[in-house]
C-alpha cells in the first residue's frame, strides 16, 4: 500500500500545537513553585535608611521580610545617623528612618520630614572602649586614653556621628576630653572607628557593644562607666515624603514586632 502522507500546513500546526502545551505546563509549574507573587516580582521596594551600626541586624531583618512578603523589596542605605538626616532633609527618597540618636529624629520631626505618630524607639545599645585582639594595647579603660600612652584614639565625629556623640559625652564626665581630642583620628561613621581598630592603626576606639561583637579583630577593653552618657536609643519613625504610607507602616511594625525584637536580641540590642 502506499504510505499516508501528512499535508505540511497541517504538519506544521500540529507540531505548534504540541510546543504550545508543553510550554504551557513548564510555565504553570515553574509559577507554582514560585508563588504568584515570587513569579510578577515585587510590587514595591522600600528604602530604608539605618544607622551605620544597624547593618547586620537590618539585613537579616530584611531577608526576613522578603521570604514573608515576596511582594514587598527593601533596600537599605546605610550610614551616620547624621549623615542619612541630611540626605532626607535635601529630599533623598526613604520611606523608613532609624537613627541611632533622637537628636537627629527630633530634627527631621521638628522640620516635618517624619510622620510623629510612627515615632518608636527601636532598640538599645552600650558604649565600649575596643582595642587590637592581636596585640596589648595601653589603653584599659576609658581613663587611660589620657595616659601618655595611648597615642591615637578613634572617635565617631560628633557632629553626625551619634557614637561620637556619647563618647564626647563620656569624656567630658571623666574630665578628659581636652586631653583625648589632642590624640583622637575621627571616623564618619561608627564603623570606620571600627576599622581603625582591626587594622592597628590606633591604640583604641569607641563604639558600641554590638559593633565589638562582629569583628574577631578587637577586643573589648572597658564599658563605659555608669551614668557617664545619655541612655543609646535607635528611635525608628515612617518618612512623611514616602509614597508608600501602607507598606512602610507594615515594615515598621514587622521591626518592632516579635520577630524584631528576637533578632535584635541575638544581635546584641536591648529592646524596649
Amino acid at each position: 500500500m502506499p504510505s499516508r502522507l501528512l499535508h505540511p500546513r497541517r504538519s506544521l500546526r500540529s507540531w505548534l500545537a504540541v510546543a504550545l502545551a508543553i510550554a504551557a505546563v513548564v510555565l504553570t509549574g515553574a509559577c507554582r513553585d514560585r508563588g504568584p507573587e515570587r513569579a510578577r516580582g515585587p510590587r514595591v521596594t522600600l528604602t530604608v535608611s539605618a544607622a551605620a551600626s544597624l547593618r547586620e541586624v537590618v539585613t537579616e531583618l530584611d531577608s526576613v521580610y522578603r521570604a514573608e512578603h515576596p511582594e514587598i523589596a527593601v533596600r537599605a542605605n546605610f550610614g551616620a545617623s547624621g549623615a542619612l538626616r541630611q540626605q532626607l532633609e535635601q529630599g533623598a527618597p526613604a520611606d523608613v528612618f532609624i537613627s541611632a540618636s533622637d537628636r537627629h529624629m527630633d530634627a527631621l520631626q521638628r522640620s516635618g520630614a517624619i510622620d510623629p505618630r510612627t515615632r518608636r524607639v527601636l532598640a538599645g545599645n552600650e558604649l565600649v572602649l575596643v582595642v587590637p585582639a592581636s596585640s596589648p594595647s595601653p589603653a584599659t579603660d576609658f581613663r587611660s586614653l589620657a595616659g601618655p600612652g595611648v597615642k591615637r584614639v578613634a572617635i565617631g565625629a560628633a557632629a553626625s556621628v551619634p557614637a561620637g556623640e556619647y563618647a564626647d559625652e563620656v569624656l567630658r564626665a571623666l574630665g578628659i576630653a581636652d586631653a583625648v581630642r589632642r590624640k583622637a583620628v575621627y571616623a564618619q561613621n561608627v564603623r570606620q572607628v571600627l576599622a581603625y581598630v582591626e587594622s592597628g592603626n590606633v591604640d583604641a576606639g569607641i563604639v558600641y557593644r554590638t559593633d565589638a561583637a562582629v569583628s574577631p579583630k578587637v577586643r573589648v577593653a572597658a564599658a563605659a562607666p555608669a551614668g557617664s552618657h545619655r541612655p543609646i536609643t535607635y528611635p525608628l519613625a515612617v518618612v512623611k515624603s514616602t509614597a508608600h504610607r501602607a507598606d512602610a507602616t507594615a515594615y515598621a511594625a514587622f521591626l518592632l514586632g516579635p520577630r524584631g525584637r528576637e533578632v535584635l536580641a541575638r544581635h546584641g540590642f536591648t529592646t524596649p
